[in-house]
């Protein structure tokens, strides 16, 4: 989530504390020696080595657990990784049984990927928004993610650390600390802030821990990280994707989406995951306008003809983002790309209505999700998780649960005042906001920078935003990708392609051209200041 007002959000108005050190300045953290032979490997290189006999998914799977070991637990410590799944060597003798049976299950078959721990596994691992409350829970299914991807073929070898409840609880919170996992580091500075929500999916993915991994997001907790920890990021539209067996915040605004190293390896993960889902209401919108496989639109001339908005709101914040910026949109146009530029979207400001809207789809969505937990379910309702807090000897420690009080204080979904800030919002953000802006200048797509470098991170003051672009995208519920726009200071940052609901397909085709023509993708060294 993200800081609208003096709440949170997990990604928003910040500001930055850059240090006077330059990049030979810092030292690199020593990591214990090992061969590590899938260093930025994508997915399709993977499955080459399957192919030729050069590896079992066994010995994938056990190469990256060792890899989890050395820099997530030793080395930098980072701690993106919250739990490891215990049975996820014995998933991959299955795997490759079948694999060399002649079957393979779908486009992930024997792939590593981690899932943000607020997405249900029914297995040996729980699933715990990073709260201590939720210790020892174990759903009673898979959520819709965890079993598509199990269908396609990937191993599940963990869940990823997160800003605890997605970043919706308090004020002053740290992204990327959680009761359970403590503080997350970015892998290029580690004394730097892995943005968040969705922090250990960004950082296990960066530091290749992982090859894929799936974060949620409701406004920023993709593509912050996306940013921070330089890699590819897509949040799709409300409703591609099934919320079913995931943590809630906001049944409007949530989504899961893949976390990559390059577009094909995220545009692969999105098709296993999207499809109609009778738990779901919102997915019942997309039938007939999703796909399966999202490859088929990544094109290295998709920039050619394409009319492109630039949304400048977030220009005048930092001036060294503005100029890899600028760049960025000189690239564009040389490759025939006609930029607009657009200096509103929205001609009223709906955070407050928005913040309105989660407070009261939040008590109804974690409720909810509390009694799905069955009778044994460790905290029932949201005032039970209030109490526990208050008790606790770690949880606010750092920060205050204002969010979880002004959530408890709020009526239920037919009270007045959320369907007024709900058809406000949707209003401003939709009709006359993004949906009316991309008509009026006939747009294929609207881009902005996706943030700023990575602030250092601040437990006693909480995070330092500067600025950032997903609102928009957020607030509408549609779809957003974020992709390496270069770095400052050896700190990545991304460009976000952002536009209407349902055009993930032309999203991808302008994302990937940009892509590979540019490579912004830098391998982080582990910097210490």
């Amino acid at each position: 989530m993200r800081k609208y007002l003096a709440l949170v959000f997990s990604a928003f108005l910040p500001i930055i504390i850059y240090s006077c050190q330059t990049q030979e300045d810092k030292k690199k953290v020593k990591i214990e020696e090992s061969t590590f032979p899938f260093e930025e490997y994508r997915i399709d290189q993977l499955q080459q080595a399957y192919q030729k006999g050069d590896y079992t998914i066994q010995e994938v799977t056990q190469i990256y657990l060792r890899r989890i070991k050395e820099i997530d637990q030793n080395g930098p410590q980072l701690h993106s990784v919250i739990q490891v799944n215990p049975d996820a060597l014995e998933i991959a003798r299955q795997l490759d049984e079948e694999y060399q049976a002649g079957n393979t299950r779908g486009p992930l078959h024997g792939i590593p990927v981690l899932l943000k721990d607020n997405i249900d596994t029914h297995d040996n691992m729980e699933t715990t928004a990073g709260s201590r409350a939720l210790m020892g829970s174990h759903p009673l299914q898979d959520s819709w993610v965890a079993k598509n991807l199990r269908e396609a073929g990937a191993v599940i070898i963990g869940k990823a650390n997160l800003s605890e409840w997605a970043n919706f609880r308090g004020n002053l919170s740290s992204s990327g600390w959680s009761g359970i996992g403590g503080q997350t580091k970015n892998p290029y500075v580690l004394d730097r802030n892995p943005c968040g929500s969705s922090s250990g999916s960004g950082v296990s993915v960066s530091a290749n821990l992982t090859m894929l991994a799936i974060g949620t997001e409701t406004n920023g907790s993709i593509v912050c990280p996306s940013n921070n920890n330089g890699i590819v990021g897509i949040k799709p539209t409300v409703g591609l994707i099934s919320r079913a067996g995931i943590i809630p915040i906001s049944f409007t605004q949530d989504t899961a989406g893949p976390m990559a190293r390059t577009v094909m390896d995220a545009a692969i993960a999105l098709g296993v995951m999207v499809g109609v889902d009778s738990l779901d209401s919102k997915t019942l919108l997309s039938e007939g306008k999703y796909h399966h496989d999202y490859t088929q639109f990544l094109k290295r001339d998709g920039l050619k003809g394409k009319r492109i908005g630039l949304y400048k709101k977030p220009f005048g914040r930092n001036y060294k983002v503005d100029d890899v910026m600028k760049k960025a949109v000189e690239y564009l146009k040389s490759q025939g790309v006609e930029i607009v530029e657009l200096d509103e979207i929205s001609k009223v400001n709906v955070n407050s209505e928005s913040l309105e809207v989660m407070l009261y789809e939040f008590k109804d969505g974690l409720n909810k999700y509390f009694a799905s937990l069955g009778p044994n379910a460790p905290i029932k309702n949201l005032g039970e998780l209030i109490k526990f807090n208050e008790a606790d000897s770690l949880e606010l420690r750092y920060y205050d649960q204002a969010i979880l009080i002004m959530a408890h204080e709020k009526g239920d979904l037919n009270s007045k005042p959320y369907k007024e800030s709900l058809k406000k919002m949707l209003t401003n953000m939709r009709e006359k906001g993004v949906d009316r802006v991309m008509d009026k200048h006939q747009l294929d797509a609207i881009i902005s920078p996706t943030g700023s470098p990575a602030w250092k991170t601040d437990l006693i003051n909480g995070d330092h935003y500067q600025l950032g672009s997903s609102s928009p995208a957020a607030i509408s519920g549609y779809p957003n990708i974020t992709v390496p726009m270069g770095e400052i200071d050896g700190l990545p940052v991304g460009i976000s392609f952002f536009g209407r609901a349902w055009s993930e397909p032309v999203l991808l085709e302008i994302a990937y051209a940009y892509e590979q023509g540019t490579k912004h993708r830098i391998v982080p060294k582990y910097l210490e200041n």
